[in-house]
């Protein structure tokens, strides 16, 4: 944010108190405007914060929160930095929680409390509000990262404050204090986007029978109106990180934006689930995410040629680890730094390209290559050309079965054989003694 916006919106709010409201324009928040204001007694700064939603002129939000009284709105851009600082990470610890969801949300938001602290220091504010729920994952997300970056600022959550406990009346409550509201019928749905893809709850999805109806995937066609014929792509990676598509070198926020693209019109990147929450809660989860789980598939691919099978298992479960802390908020930590430091460590040769089709909903990998490949021909061929040498095998094997082994002859089967069976016991089947207690 420009120095001199926000000196210049301090000056015209030095009378009051401050705080600063992690602001959409949706309904919550926009009633949290003047529900602040009214309520709180406070001077309301609006920032919204833009991490690749699908509204990309978001001027409309900084106008709206100005009509309803805030001191100071903005809209930041905060596209670029998402890619680059945050969505890199993930990538180099193909970060999936359980195995399965991108940790779109969990990946926005200390990005954007990292900016409302900045703010709020340079606005003087002594409170940050946000309009999560209170069940949710996303409380717990916003205020451990403004915990760890400023302690001493206070967070308010008019959610979990608030008697308006229905939609119908927060709409009632906008209405009566001149707070702009939806003129259609609410939408069943409760959506989260930005960059990394789309997050869908709430409505019909709420019963985990249910078959998530054919209206809330907006990134993907219907596999079954998929094109007919598959499409190949190409992904290049540079130390881990996503480097051109197709052949065409590209910056990282316009790949992903071609890529949602390419890999949406396939059908690709559907998710349904069953997702264990942060408070306790299992919810069932839809996600549209087509690039983010394209490249992380393609990046794991090249993990494969280009990390030692000791590497690989071990940093799956670092992999797990790291999406874990980052599902639970821990963004700003000790653990998550270090997690970070390990990952960075193993991608210093994860140079190369990954090719791959989609057809019908599917990304099928069908071939990688990379200057530092740990893929030897001469080793893996069984034709012409094989270098490697079987008589070694002999003098491996009875090193690697030696505690197997030593452990059978003492406790295990071998030993079993061996023991006389006590008198008036059958023999076991198999020739092992039936040992007493």
């Amino acid at each position: 944010m420009p120095a001199t916006k926000i000196q210049n919106a301090a000056t015209n709010a030095a009378t009051k108190e401050k705080v600063v409201l992690a602001y959409s324009g949706g309904l919550d928040t926009s009633v949290m405007v003047k529900w602040l204001q009214l309520e709180k007694g406070l001077d309301v700064v609006a920032i919204c914060g833009n991490v690749g939603q699908d509204a990309e002129d978001l001027a409309w939000v900084e106008k709206k929160a100005l009509r309803m009284g805030a001191v100071h709105s903005e809209a930041l851009d905060m596209r670029e930095e998402y890619a680059k600082e945050v969505l890199t990470k993930a990538i180099k610890a193909n970060g999936l929680y359980e195995d399965t969801y991108p940790l779109l949300s969990a990946l926005s938001r200390p990005l954007i409390v990292k900016h409302l602290v900045e703010i709020a220091h340079k606005m003087g504010a002594s409170y940050i509000a946000h309009g999560c729920t209170g069940k949710g994952n996303d409380q717990v997300r916003f205020e451990t990262c403004i915990h760890a970056l400023d302690p001493s600022i206070k967070v308010l959550a008019p959610v979990r404050e608030w008697d308006l406990l229905t939609r119908e009346q927060e709409m009632e409550w906008a209405q009566e204090h001149g707070v702009p509201v939806p003129t259609t019928a609410a939408k069943p749905y409760s959506i989260d986007d930005n960059l990394w893809g789309r997050a869908i709850e709430c409505g019909v999805l709420e019963n985990p029978w249910n078959e998530p109806p054919a209206d809330i995937w907006t990134m993907t066609v219907d596999p079954i109106s998929a094109p007919d014929q598959p499409e190949e792509i190409v992904v290049g990676f540079e130390k881990g990180v996503p480097c051109s598509l197709n052949g065409k070198k590209m910056e990282l926020l316009p790949l992903i934006v071609q890529l949602n693209k390419v890999c949406g019109a396939h059908g690709y990147g559907r998710i349904d689930m069953i997702e264990d929450r942060v408070v306790g809660i299992k919810s069932h989860e839809c996600y549209e995410c087509p690039a983010s789980l394209a490249l992380i598939n393609m990046h794991h691919a090249l993990e494969t040629l280009c990390l030692d099978h000791d590497t690989l298992q071990y940093k799956h479960m670092i992999d797990q680890q790291w999406s874990k802390v980052v599902y639970d908020g821990l963004w700003y930590s000790q653990l998550k730094e270090a997690l970070d430091s390990f990952c960075a460590s193993t991608q210093a040769f994860v140079t190369g390209e990954v090719k791959a089709k989609l057809y019908k909903g599917s990304l099928t990998v069908t071939g990688r290559k990379s200057a530092y490949s740990l893929y030897d021909l001469s080793l893996a061929t069984y034709g012409d050309g094989d270098s490697f040498d079987r008589s070694a095998s002999k003098g491996f094997i009875d090193l690697h079965s030696l505690p197997s082994k030593t452990w059978s002859g003492k406790q295990g089967p071998a030993h079993k054989q061996a023991v006389p069976a006590p008198a008036g016991k059958k023999q076991a089947k198999l020739g092992y003694a039936v040992l007493s207690a």
